[in-house]
């Protein structure tokens, strides 16, 4: 890289703040520097008490996606089985040190470079702290919103069912499919059954148990109707469930996410709950609503 073309490049562009530091990517550096972003690599791991983990560090998924996404175009992130590729970032301490791993003269005067334009970066955040200070506050956020959303998911299963608008009857057939898989009994948690619930459980030869908030649309005479037929619905009320479950043999959990009445009309998922300690905690409170109905009738 000749002196015409570090003029012309402009580093501020490639900088980047994560974690509340001013940050470059391994690529860039190395595109900087006339090497592969491997021999970039390859000076950190040959060198690791160089590059700390506070100075230099991979991204990980969550910020990779928010990162990448936000500030490339779509199609020149690189991905991996859909995964994105995690990239290494480097501080200005790092920067430095990796000047002299490198040795050569082009190395030397990009550090330079890099340099000045670092100061230049933290003279203008300075001049913006509140600014810069309100959008790393919620970006942090957002990263550790979707942190906790994806711990959450990685609680369900891979068996996972995402239904899309329209398909009503893929939807109705995922949910027949679940309720085959009963044996003595099933209980749905539902706040705004209606009398749809009746097609889905009428030919069920177990015992039902529907929990439900007192402003269902489920009337007490559509309930007595379908029971003077069928006899084996039992309806509980309790107001203080959002989220709607089945719950096999007090076994099997699954969360649904729409309500039964609502079936193929939005997009919504059906995921099996496999977390131990969750499903027990669930199933235990649910149990206790069972048994305190029984006591106040």
């Amino acid at each position: 890289m000749n002196e015409l073309m570090i003029e012309e490049i402009k580093i501020e562009d490639m900088i980047y703040e994560i974690r509340g530091k001013q940050v470059m990517l391994d690529s860039n550096l190395a595109k900087l520097y006339g090497v592969g972003t491997k021999r970039i690599n390859e000076a950190v791991k040959n060198n690791p008490n160089k590059f700390p983990e506070r100075f230099s560090w991979k991204l990980t998924q969550i910020e990779s996606q928010n990162f990448l996404v936000e500030n490339f175009d779509k199609k020149s992130i690189e991905t991996r089985g859909g995964r994105f590729k995690n990239q290494r970032v480097f501080t200005e301490q790092c920067v430095a040190m990796l000047a002299t791993i490198l040795k050569s003269k082009i190395a030397t005067e990009i550090s330079i470079k890099i340099m000045d334009a670092l100061v230049l970066m933290r003279h203008l955040i300075a001049d913006n702290k509140d600014v810069y200070k309100s959008l790393n506050s919620i970006n942090n956020k957002l990263i550790e919103h979707d942190e906790k959303l994806n711990y959450l998911f990685s609680k369900f299963d891979k068996k996972g069912q995402l239904l899309l608008p329209g398909k009503t009857y893929d939807a109705y057939s995922e949910i027949i499919d679940i309720l085959s898989e009963i044996k003595n009994e099933i209980i749905i948690i539902d706040s705004y059954v209606d009398r749809t619930l009746f097609d889905f459980i009428k030919n069920i030869n177990s015992k039902i148990i529907v929990i439900t908030s007192n402003k269902t649309k489920l009337t007490d005479i559509e309930i007595v109707k379908f029971n003077k037929q069928y006899n084996k619905l039992e309806v509980i009320y309790n107001n203080t469930f959002h989220d709607r479950y089945f719950i096999i043999d007090r076994k099997k959990v699954f969360h649904i996410g729409t309500s039964l009445n609502h079936i193929g009309e939005k997009l919504f998922s059906i995921n099996k709950l496999e977390d131990k300690i969750a499903k027990e905690h669930l199933i235990n409170y649910v149990l206790k609503i069972i048994k305190n109905s029984y006591l106040e009738v």
